[in-house]
């Protein structure tokens, strides 16, 4: 990321956008359901992995029945939590089972002096990651006006080509496909191409 157009805008932007999520309350049933959805099991699948009847697990997910206590112990052994799980909501609240696909080309493009921005999953507000995939075509550090610094950590993997990291603490080092480095994203970083094509790299900025 780079002055013109660097991550404290594309954090600011992404924060501002949306309105959070207002938590409910607690309902025991589909707290049962989801645990049971995230695990991918029909009501078959979960009743005979807690050894309770189908019946009985489908009357507690919809409000019709209170299991007793040793009902909730089967269903906590058969969910692989403890009992106090059973009653305890995510901490951002209900699972909101949230999901965007970005197509290749379909990520809303943003050119820099020293990169091009590629936006991914800009249609989910509230994000708690800002991933996007980058053209580097800074070649030195004189390219840039200064460190860049912003909010968060930051995750960097190497899609093609190779580049040279710059961190305020650290000595430059050079990452080729496949490598990743993962680093504060208040310290002062750069990224430069040192391939003979400007290299390709995701990036994954944590806004929380």
């Amino acid at each position: 990321m780079d002055q013109d157009n660097d991550g404290n805008n594309l954090i600011r932007i992404t924060r501002e956008a949306g309105a959070a999520d207002v938590g409910q309350p607690l309902d025991l049933g589909l707290r049962v359901r989801e645990l049971r959805k995230a695990r991918s099991w029909t009501l078959e699948q979960a009743a005979k992995q807690a050894g309770l009847a189908r019946s009985t697990l489908s009357k507690i997910e919809n409000g019709q029945m209170s299991p007793t206590y040793e009902a909730l112990k089967k269903l906590a052994t058969g969910l692989e939590i403890s009992i106090p799980q059973l009653f305890t909501p995510p901490s951002e609240g209900q699972v909101t089972g949230r999901r965007v696909i970005t197509l290749r080309d379909e990520g809303t493009h943003h050119i820099t002096a020293t990169y091009e921005h590629d936006l991914l999953a800009e249609q989910l507000t509230q994000k708690k990651m800002l991933p996007y995939r980058a053209r580097v075509r800074a070649r030195r550090m004189e390219d840039f006006d200064g460190w860049v610094r912003h909010d968060g950590e930051e995750f960097l993997y190497v899609l093609t080509g190779t580049v040279q990291l710059f961190t305020e603490f650290y000595e430059p080092v050079t990452l080729k496909r496949g490598d990743s480095a993962y680093y504060d994203a208040t310290m002062g970083h750069n990224v430069v191409s040192t391939s003979a094509e400007d290299a390709t790299i995701l990036w994954v900025t944590s806004l929380a």
